[in-house]
């Protein structure tokens, strides 16, 4: 059993709203975040000589995540950071010095979705919240259940996926509903944040048991469902296939990741699979012109050639630490960590070649690109806006 399910027996919690108690959330992961303590002890830091350094721009406390996975939205003029208490803070980007913060007087659990003129968050009890570049609230919208991923916003529509498997078109200006797509999930799934992917006017959205579906973003209509990965093996457990992160695109293709299952890219208007391979990852993906870069459920992070899937580098030195998605920075591949490490590597072979340090707690969500430099959030609240040199 892979170590990110290590504690599968006691993760068992109550059945999610609206799919008539049958549905159970696996918690591989603490409230949508990073994996769960494991029996295996991560790998100690190695020591290397640096080729480059990672300086401290600023830093900022925003209010604890309590593990959800929230992400800073980073803009031209500003980075936006919430806390699961409900505090929505606008930070300076050259600075960290806060310019406003504004209170949701509810427990978020998704956000901060961020365009030129408005933010957006998910709360526990399902409520969508819209606020102004100013912090002013704009209007909430209630949904069927808890808010999973960072809303997100298009073409005047907000986009925002619901705990028991919808997603929803809100309209950005009043918060309506334009449209909602329903899915049925598995028995047993794990819990997760997945983000949703939105572009051209598509929605593409990885599900439990493995499947890719892209929708229309001005009408929810299914242009095309593929399967990640199919679920295997005798117990229910076994197979769990869930993609549980973000998935990655460019002009030709889209490619996702399942937990016990494979790694998929698909023709992006047919749907049609181009290859796969056997992998498993909760955390996620990135991509750039060469290859797609993931971090596994084991620790490791590896490079596949992605117009074939050929293997092109395993970094294989932080098993066990509970890695954030990749993120390519400049010329660069930064992951976090669950001491809040940042881990820089090299494009080509994956060694590494910085590394910095920030609040010693967990991060949580992939890093986030200011101008080939970093800004991560830490689970203790910290926001740190890390420059490359």
């Amino acid at each position: 059993m892979n170590i990110r399910l290590s504690i599968l027996s006691l993760a068992l919690i109550s059945s999610l709203t609206g799919c008539a108690g049958m549905t159970k959330n696996l918690n591989p992961v603490n409230w949508f975040g990073s994996s769960t303590p494991s029996a295996d002890k991560p790998a100690a830091l190695i020591d290397f000589k640096p080729s480059t350094s990672i300086k401290t721009n600023w830093s900022a406390s925003v209010g604890e995540s309590k593990q959800i996975a929230f992400s800073p939205a980073v803009a031209i003029n500003a980075v936006y950071a919430t806390s699961a208490k409900g505090q929505i803070s606008r930070l300076n980007p050259s600075t960290g010095k806060t310019e406003w913060q504004t209170d949701t007087n509810a427990p978020l659990t998704a956000g901060v979705g961020a365009t030129a003129d408005s933010e957006y968050v998910g709360t526990l009890k399902g409520e969508v919240i819209a606020f102004d570049d100013t912090g002013k609230k704009r209007w909430t919208t209630a949904l069927s259940s808890t808010v999973l991923g960072v809303p997100k916003a298009a073409e005047g529509i907000v986009v925002v996926r619901t705990e028991d498997g919808h997603i929803y078109g809100l309209s950005a200006d009043d918060g309506k509903q334009k449209w909602m797509y329903q899915r049925l999930l598995p028995a047993l799934i794990l819990r997760s944040q997945a983000s949703l992917l939105i572009t051209k006017g598509a929605i593409f959205a990885g599900y439990p048991g493995g499947k890719l579906v892209a929708l229309s973003l001005d009408t929810g209509n299914v242009g095309w469902e593929a399967s990640v990965a199919q679920p295997r093996g005798a117990s229910e457990i076994e197979r769990v296939s869930d993609v549980t992160s973000m998935p990655v695109i460019d002009d030709k293709q889209v490619c996702a990741v399942s937990y016990q299952g494979r790694v998929a890219c698909f023709e992006i208007r047919t749907g049609n699979l181009l290859w796969a391979k056997e992998m498993s990852s909760t955390a996620g993906m990135t991509m750039d012109a060469d290859n797609v870069y993931i971090s596994d459920t084991k620790g490791n992070v590896v490079a596949l050639e992605k117009t074939r899937g050929v293997s092109v580098w395993k970094q294989a030195q932080l098993q066990n630490r509970q890695l954030t998605a990749p993120a390519r920075i400049g010329n660069y591949l930064a992951v976090g960590d669950y001491d809040g490490h940042v881990h820089l590597m090299a494009l080509d072979d994956g060694h590494f070649v910085a590394r910095t340090s920030t609040d010693g707690s967990a991060i949580i969500s992939r890093p986030q690109d200011k101008n080939d430099n970093i800004v991560v959030q830490t689970a203790k609240g910290g926001i740190y806006a890390l420059t490359v040199q």
